[in-house]
């Protein structure tokens, strides 16, 4: 990277010699690149929620969907725009009046509206995928730029397949974008093709050829297909690029896209490498993080950086030596930072709703009474079994109670028969509206047989378990189990979730969790 050089709220670059911004804009693309990782499902109210998070964590754009693309979309969209104030929030189109129709239909509400074109822009993609000439293609993007801006002043352009475009003409369409009036200019790495090094470079040449760039906002969008996303989008920010499009924990297509977490804290650690920032919130990233994993079962990886189980544990004793001497030896972030739990015993059985209610709140849960008064119910359940109640606990209680809340169905009771030598046998209890259901099966195991109970009771017929995660909250024989359960009706996926110190029971809940979000999606006639 060029060397930089502060000045007030700008940098220069001695390289090149030009002033840039030092503010760099977080654009979260979970909810819509995000959501397109194989497996991956969300329903309104989770994507809703996901939204009101990214809102607290404080990034600059929230895209929130693809509009055109189904009716859930749309309706996911709508809600966002409504109900999510602060951040702008944004709609993907392709570059054709009919999508920007469909994604204003959907944003029109929203506090800061965005509409996002795209149309790629590689020779491979127009002649294999859009088979247009290069001007057709100019006068699209041009064309959807102007009519788009009958219904914002923000609007942003994406040349698809950027990093693989030629150069020359890669130039000519992103000046004439700007002179139809884009206000964000975005260059993906569509396929992460390219290397840092390489990306740099790239940007550079884009930010000295184009002539009027210093108009809008330059924006980079890189996948992890060769691992380097993160890396390329840094190359970028120090090549002056000054919004970076991210998903929380990296997810996304295939390789999935630069990890939010993972950009904001390298260019805090290094403020004093780039000269750039960003106004994320640093403490709500781990909670960010928890959430969204927890919502698209899509697990962390134990040594994913930032947020991984592993990120601040040291197991090498010279390592925990040092660490003990002074954290700085081998920690580079402060856990407390990014909002890491310090796991501290804090409650009991015999604590009550108003001790509840202040430790939720300091761990940033602000619940109403109703959904108070149900999360103490299971508290106390929990608390009879396990004497020492955590932060991570209480916090995977909290996520769980609120899955749960919409279920038309709910676990009554289980009855699971197991052993070496025995078929083991499960019998369940469920409740709707006061009416009880009850049925029982044999499995290959104590899970199977009571899912095969459960699928007997509801008349699942069209829905199969694709996955299934085990994972222990905290330590000991005591601890929180936590299932995550992936089922799939037809071409969609549905993540349920469970929490108990049983792990039978912990799995019955996610599996029936599951399929509760299938009746409310679908209807009842789906299982």
């Amino acid at each position: 990277m060029e060397k930089a050089k502060k000045s007030g709220s700008e940098y220069k670059c001695e390289g090149c010699g030009s002033t840039m911004e030092k503010r760099v804009y977080i654009f979260d693309t979970t909810l819509r690149d995000g959501e397109q990782s194989p497996g991956v499902s969300l329903n309104t109210e989770e994507k809703l929620r996901i939204a009101r998070q990214l809102a607290r964590l404080n990034v600059d754009v929230i895209e929130a969907g693809f509009p055109v693309a189904s009716t859930g979309d749309f309706e996911a969209v709508q809600a966002i725009a409504r109900e999510v104030r602060g951040p702008v929030i944004c709609g993907l189109a392709r570059a054709n009046h009919g999508d920007i129709d469909r994604a204003w239909d959907a944003l029109k509400e929203a506090e800061h509206p965005r509409i996002h074109l795209f149309i790629a822009t590689s020779d491979l993609h127009l002649k294999h995928k859009l088979q247009k000439s290069r001007d057709d293609v100019l006068r699209l993007a041009v064309d959807g730029i102007k009519y788009a801006k009958q219904y914002t002043s923000d609007v942003e352009f994406s040349a698809e397949d950027a990093s693989r475009s030629d150069i020359d003409y890669l130039c000519e369409i992103v000046e004439a974008a700007i002179e139809a009036g884009a206000t964000v200019i975005n260059i993906p790495d569509t396929v992460g093709y390219t290397v840092p090094a390489e990306f740099g470079d790239f940007i550079r040449t884009i930010r000295q050829r184009v002539k009027n760039i210093d108009q809008v906002v330059l924006s980079v969008h890189c996948h992890n297909d060769l691992g380097l996303a993160v890396a390329n989008s840094l190359a970028a920010v120090g090549a002056g690029a000054n919004q970076v499009e991210v998903a929380v924990n990296g997810l996304g297509e295939r390789a999935g896209n630069a990890a939010l977490e993972e950009i904001v804290m390298a260019l805090y650690t290094k403020q004093m490498y780039y000269h750039r920032e960003t106004q994320i919130k640093h403490d709500e990233l781990y909670r960010t993080s928890r959430m969204v994993s927890s919502l698209t079962g899509m697990q962390v990886q134990h040594n994913k950086a930032v947020v991984g189980k592993n990120a601040f544990l040291h197991e090498s004793g010279i390592h925990q030596d040092g660490v003990l001497k002074e954290r700085t030896t081998y920690e580079i972030m402060k856990p407390q930072l990014i909002g890491v739990p310090q796991d501290s015993i804090v409650l009991g059985k015999h604590s009550g709703r108003h001790a509840l209610r202040e430790r939720l709140s300091e761990l940033g849960y602000a619940m109403a009474d109703e959904d108070l008064d149900k999360t103490f119910v299971r508290f106390k359940e929990i608390a009879d079994r396990k004497k020492e109640i955590t932060d991570l606990d209480l916090e995977a209680l909290v996520k769980n109670e609120i899955q749960i809340s919409g279920d038309i169905y709910h676990l009554s009771y289980l009855h699971v028969f197991s052993g070496t030598n025995i078929v083991p046998t499960a019998t369940v209890g469920l409740q709707r509206n006061g009416q009880k259901y009850e049925e029982a099966a044999c499995g290959d195991g104590p899970v199977d047989a009571a899912y095969k109970a459960l699928d007997k009771a509801l008349g699942v017929h069209n829905v199969a378990l694709v996955d299934y995660n085990l994972n222990a909250i905290t330590g000991g024989k005591d601890a929180l189990g936590e299932v995550m359960a992936q089922v799939k009706y037809k071409d969609k996926y549905f993540i349920g979730r469970g929490v108990s110190t049983d792990i039978i029971e912990a799995s019955v809940k996610a599996y029936l969790n599951a399929l509760n979000k299938v009746l409310q999606e679908v209807g009842e006639d789906a299982l």
